[in-house]
């Protein structure tokens, strides 16, 4: 349990993480616009770089819409083994801080800094938090922003406070001043269904929810939702730091203010909680095989359903696919409540995962046909063949096909990655993290010369 008097809870959240990353491997796209996720017609927003949300670009979004907002952003597919690398080198420093860390995604974890330090006051725990930041930095290149409380739940809201690259420590006795006029929806737990509920009855801060009286909470939430919230808003949590936790599911529900029978309608809420899932299990490079829906009906009898599946996914088209499937076989004519989806199973997102995903984009375009001409293309200023085109992330390439942000290697030209590709072409620009801007060469997508590359190393002592 933590200890309410100490600020010994740490939280860290590296800046924009995957798209960092890019911009840390790819320099010409440093300052930049950068968008991972999904690229196919029906693909989903992981990350977005800060200069990507400057035009209203966040996770989850649908990648056609990002188009729309910032149709020169570049779009890449990811590379998850750069990714885990890089996790793996920022958890090494946290439990160079604490014996106690608990990992929450790939670039997020709370550390128990008590469980490593004796007599910690703010200025002690701010102290090693800035080491800390400094030393990710040295070590990867990327900024870290950290909160520090006597809290997980204060030092999470603090770390998201001043993003990005921020260090936001809270003495326990500064902790009520700080909440009070945050708004509610910074509260776990509060998503835009109790948040607008909330709101109609005028609460719209933490302040006005610590607040509130319990028995009218309780009487619109529920006890167990309504008595953690008002404790949540008085900063009362005593969850301890659980080292290596391990996530059993990944899931999203909604309760709706009225009981709703339309199918169509039921579908489309599903869809979107389908996504919601699948940018969450992204975010934490985790796939799983077990699909399971909830369904709370018109008089509060629950329902679960499940189907395991003969590979792991998270995709939201896979995961929409058959949390329907089980849909259609729930009786909904009498009203349902509350409607949830979920992924269990869990485990690392895998290279097999990563082409399951990106064949199903490439199905996905050959049904649809191409994208809108108005949002094809891969925004960078020489690859201009079109949409990109699916491939295998790690050898040969899958059909002729390369995905954007791949890494490569060619026999003459050396090390790079894939701008864009289409038409039986492929567009790769000649650089890395330690190189100037590069140079962009095309190729036929056949050429024998080029193939697919492990990420380039980081060297950081080459780092600026």
């Amino acid at each position: 349990m933590t200890d309410p008097t100490r600020p010994g809870v740490m939280h860290l959240d590296l800046d924009a993480f995957f798209a960092a990353v890019e911009q840390r491997d790819k320099p010409s796209l440093r300052g930049k616009p950068v968008v991972v996720g999904g690229t196919g017609g029906r693909g989903v927003v992981a990350t977005a770089s800060y200069e990507a949300r400057v035009f209203g670009i966040g996770s989850a979004m649908p990648t056609a819409r990002a188009r729309r907002l910032c149709p020169n952003a570049a779009y890449l597919a990811g590379r998850f083994e750069a990714y885990r690398a890089v996790s793996h080198e920022v958890m090494e420093l946290a439990h160079e801080l604490s014996p106690l860390v608990e990992p929450l995604s790939l670039d997020e974890a709370f550390v128990d800094l008590t469980a490593g330090h004796d007599d910690l006051d703010a200025e002690r725990a701010g102290a090693v938090a800035q080491r800390f930041r400094a030393a990710v930095r040295a070590r990867t290149g990327l900024t870290v922003s950290v909160g520090v409380a006597a809290s997980k739940l204060v030092a999470k809201i603090a770390s998201d406070l001043r993003k990005p690259d921020a260090l936001v420590v809270v003495p326990p006795a500064e902790q009520e001043a700080l909440l009070s006029p945050l708004s509610v929806r910074r509260i776990p737990g509060v998503g835009t269904v109790t948040g607008d509920r909330l709101a109609r009855s005028g609460v719209r801060t933490i302040g006005d929810l610590a607040a509130a009286d319990e028995g009218e909470l309780v009487r619109m939430l529920g006890k167990a939702h309504g008595t953690a919230l008002l404790a949540y808003a008085r900063g009362v949590d005593p969850r301890p730091v659980v080292p290596e936790r391990e996530a059993k599911s990944v899931s999203a529900e909604e309760t709706f203010a009225v009981d709703l029978t339309d199918r169509r309608d039921l579908g489309e809420r599903l869809r979107r909680m389908a996504d919601r899932v699948a940018a969450r299990l992204t975010a934490s490079g985790l796939s799983g095989r077990t699909v399971t829906i909830k369904v709370r009906r018109y008089d509060f009898s629950t329902l679960n359903r499940s189907r395991t599946l003969p590979h792991a996914t998270n995709t939201a088209r896979e995961i929409t696919r058959y949390a329907g499937e089980l849909l259609d076989a729930v009786d909904v004519a009498d009203g349902v409540r509350l409607l949830g989806v979920g992924v269990s199973g869990l485990g690392e997102f895998s290279q097999a995962d990563l082409l399951a995903e990106l064949e199903d984009e490439l199905e996905d375009e050959l049904e649809d046909g191409p994208e809108d001409p108005e949002e094809a293309g891969d925004g960078h200023e020489e690859g201009k063949e079109g949409p990109p085109v699916s491939a295998q992330p790690y050898g040969p390439p899958a059909a002729g096909g390369w995905r954007p942000g791949q890494d490569v290697a060619h026999a003459g030209f050396g090390p790079g990655w894939v701008q864009g590709s289409g038409a039986g072409r492929v567009t790769v620009r000649f650089e890395g993290p330690h190189t100037p801007v590069g140079r962009v060469r095309t190729f036929r997508d056949d050429d024998p010369d080029l193939v697919p590359a492990d990420p380039p190393a980081f060297d950081p002592g080459r780092w600026p």
